[in-house]
């Protein structure tokens, strides 16, 4: 029996009262277990009575009147007023007839105390193109096409495959205008270049920069309107399917930037959404952000937690992400995060922890996980809070992985350093090893170290310009030998000579000089050979894919070090020059096989290397077959890196 049959529908009226939820649905909204909120509120596309239409909802507690205006309506808030539910819910609803698919819309919510907010839908699924700010009724048409990428990414997505991450922020990788700021090439046009260039240069997936729909374009996307809403800068959501679709039909993986940390004051967003501190907390020592000027969702309440579990689920479900990175998880456990003693309240039992957001994010994952178990969830976490990846079961957060923020910060302090100093500093590039099985770990050289004075990558690096290359060439070639999951920001690929400018596009212009060309070139072909090579992936997380050969040449700069695979046949040796002298018949003693060659050379001409110290014929002499110890002699350059398989 249909809902219109069970229940009366007065068709005289402008809101019909219909519903789709009932009162198992609305419970677990409550509790904080709905995953798929978004097939209950916001609008939805319905046939009632035969009558074409809208059902609208939305969760505002403190409201004593909401109604929906639009173009339909010329704006009127008295035509159609939703129906408040009887069960005290907070939710209001009604189906309205006649109301075309891309038509224009918000709430009109009058507050408890008479006051009137005018709101975009918080669970919108299209909104106008900034900065105008409403809600676009929409239901998705997008045929699918990658259905052999579905059947198959678990094994893309496994944390025994490889994890090469190249992070796009899509107004200015490339824009059709590069001095116009307000340009933007569309979801079409940057799938169509996009999609090639990633392809080439060897990246198993992507991950944009956030595309949930946000008013200020200075916020990159981290200040979020629309949970649900990919933004209207480039085209329809359907344009934004297609490009995930065509990522994943050339097997290229795809991941989302998802904040749900914070969210901005705009007064058409989430901030007292119905005259009350509906989905923040009302104490602002809890539910401000200092250094956001933005405000902490409340985690205690289970239809905010609901929100939230839904926006994640919703993109992995609908638009067939790979996986989630969640931004600012450091911010979210922490109540004293970026706070003065006396301006955060301890928890219960006297700590710093956000006892009902850290529950919030392993019921995150666990959802998530028991949902999709061929994606990955990825927590950016500075600190060292333990148990980050580690599995819920044993007491941790569940994510798959975790950017490793010390590594980043320790690998860029030592190269700052002058060459003649480095060798009174080796623990700097060495320690991360100490720490790095105690989680699941990710190297980002992400966009935050390439803006606000941080310089690009290549004046990180000291020396003159030559030797400014090679050492940024031996930077790379470090990250993708080092073990873990890899993630790099546009631009670096090729040494964008400055910080990134969201305003503008990457200078692409740069490939027209060899130095920086041949650096595109030189990553890769570390793309390719990280992709290629199992002993780089296979045991990416595992001690028993990484030994130390060589530690102890700190005045020399020589470090060694063993990749190792399931199948011990496909171990790499690597090796590091970190100093600017170059060496001819460097012994080096390595164990377990007695025949190596040279597969990359970071000095190599095609790098706009010198190509002088090449290792073509190794000598190689056997100083113990029963262990199979061996001695090679290596020609070695000055500031490189190579591998030997």
């Amino acid at each position: 029996m249909s809902y219109e049959e069970e229940h009366f529908v007065d068709t005289t009226k402008s809101v019909w009262n219909y519903s789709l939820l009932n009162e198992s649905t609305i419970h677990l909204f409550q509790q904080g277990e709905l995953s798929t909120a978004y097939d209950y509120f916001g609008s939805h596309r319905l046939h009632i009575l035969d009558k074409p239409g809208y059902y609208f909802s939305i969760w505002a507690p403190n409201a004593s009147k909401v109604s929906i205006i639009g173009e339909f309506n010329n704006w009127n808030d008295q035509a159609h007023l939703l129906n408040s539910r009887l069960d005290k819910s907070g939710i209001w609803e009604g189906f309205i007839p006649d109301i075309p698919k891309g038509a224009l819309y918000k709430y009109h919510i009058v507050s408890s105390d008479g006051k009137v907010f005018v709101k975009a839908d918080p669970y919108a699924r299209f909104a106008e193109r900034r900065p105008a700010t409403a809600s676009i009724t929409w239901d998705f048409n997008h045929r699918w096409n990658d259905n052999q990428w579905m059947i198959s990414r678990k094994k893309h997505n496994a944390l025994n495959a490889p994890w090469n991450v190249y992070e796009v922020h899509l107004a200015s990788w490339m824009r059709p205008d590069k001095h116009d700021e307000g340009s933007y090439n569309s979801y079409a046009q940057i799938t169509e270049r996009l999609v090639p260039y990633v392809k080439e240069m060897g990246f198993t997936h992507v991950e944009f920069m956030p595309v949930m729909e946000f008013p200020y374009d200075g916020s990159w996307g981290y200040q979020g309107t629309g949970f649900f809403a990919a933004t209207s800068r480039f085209g329809t959501p359907e344009d934004f399917m297609q490009m995930i679709d065509t990522f994943h039909q050339n097997g290229i993986g795809i991941i989302l930037d998802w904040v749900p940390s914070h969210f901005p004051g705009d007064a058409h967003g989430l901030y007292m959404l119905d005259g009350a501190h509906t989905y923040e907390y009302a104490d602002m020592r809890k539910g401000y952000h200092p250094d956001w000027n933005s405000y902490i969702f409340n985690y205690k309440r289970g239809e905010v937690r609901s929100f939230l579990i839904s926006s994640a689920h919703f993109w992995l479900n609908k638009f067939h992400a790979d996986g989630l990175r969640v931004d600012a998880v450091n911010s979210i456990i922490r109540l004293d995060f970026s706070r003065k003693a006396g301006e955060w309240e301890p928890n219960e039992y006297g700590g710093n922890e956000n006892i009902e957001a850290i529950l919030f994010l392993k019921k995150l994952n666990e959802v998530i996980y028991r949902d999709f178990p061929d994606v990955q969830t990825i927590a950016e976490e500075a600190s060292d809070w333990p148990g980050i990846t580690d599995s819920l079961e044993s007491g941790g957060f569940g994510f798959g992985m975790k950017w490793m923020m010390g590594w980043m910060h320790d690998t860029f302090n030592y190269f700052k350093l002058p060459h003649a100093e480095r060798c009174y500093h080796q623990d700097k590039l060495t320690f991360s090893m100490m720490y790095y099985y105690n989680e699941k770990f990710m190297l980002p050289l992400s966009h935050d170290e390439v803006v606000h004075g941080k310089s690009p990558m290549i004046y990180k690096m000291p020396g003159f310009e030559a030797e400014k290359f090679s050492n940024l060439r031996l930077l790379y070639t470090y990250m993708y030998t080092h073990p873990g999951a890899k993630l790099l920001f546009m631009g670096n690929e090729f040494a964008q000579s400055s910080e990134w400018n969201d305003k503008s596009e990457l200078k692409w212009e740069l490939l027209e000089f060899d130095s920086h060309r041949k650096m595109k070139d030189c990553v890769k072909v570390l793309s390719h050979i990280y992709k290629n090579e199992p002993a780089l992936y296979d045991l990416q997380f595992d001690p028993n894919g990484f030994e130390w050969i060589e530690l102890n040449k700190r005045e020399e700069g020589i470090l060694a070090f063993k990749r190792k695979g399931k199948n011990r046949n496909n171990d790499l040796l690597v090796v590091m020059n970190i100093s600017n002298n170059k060496f001819r018949d460097w012994g080096l003693f390595v164990s377990g096989k007695t025949k190596w060659k040279e597969i990359f050379n970071s000095d190599c001409i095609e790098f706009w290397g010198t190509g002088e110290y090449m290792n073509d014929n190794l000598n190689i002499e056997i100083i113990d077959k029963k262990s199979k110890t061996c001695e090679i002699k290596l020609s070695i350059p000055a500031l490189s890196a190579m591998i030997f398989r």
